[in-house]
């Protein structure tokens, strides 16, 4: 791999700047110690990273030099968007039967809670009393 002394200014700055976004530290450690000489295996564990990320990183530099390494390359949404109107209101939220008020929230949740103790109370057997 060929990085002139230009690159390699370059690229010592990043690896010192404290400031410098640590993907882009480590992806110009990679290209520091391939530019070294060090082979796949040494490069990938003086970084901690694959070898399939440490030739992602030396063939970027290769194609687009250091500023290759500083951008990462745009990726497709994981899932496409809704189209447009297919979103629907669920019936009990039209109806207004879901409360926005966080009161009436707790009221309701803390009631029903005191009935299934009181409804547990009367089904649970007790020993006799002496």
């Amino acid at each position: 791999m060929n990085v002139t002394p230009e690159d390699r200014r370059r690229l010592e700055e990043i690896v010192a700047d404290r400031g410098a976004p640590q993907k882009h530290v480590w992806r110009a450690k990679i290209i520091l110690a391939t530019a070294d000489g060090c082979g796949t295996f040494e490069v990938m564990r003086r970084s901690g990273k694959s070898k399939p990320v440490v030739w992602r990183w030396q063939e970027r530099f290769m194609l687009e030099g250091v500023a290759g390494l500083l951008r990462d390359k745009t990726r497709p949404p994981g899932k496409p968007p809704l189209p447009a109107g297919s979103v629907a209101i669920s019936p009990s939220v039209a109806s207004g039967l879901i409360h926005s008020d966080d009161s009436q929230i707790v009221r309701s949740s803390s009631s029903s809670r005191h009935e299934s103790r009181n409804c547990c109370e009367r089904h649970t057997s007790r020993p006799p009393s002496a």
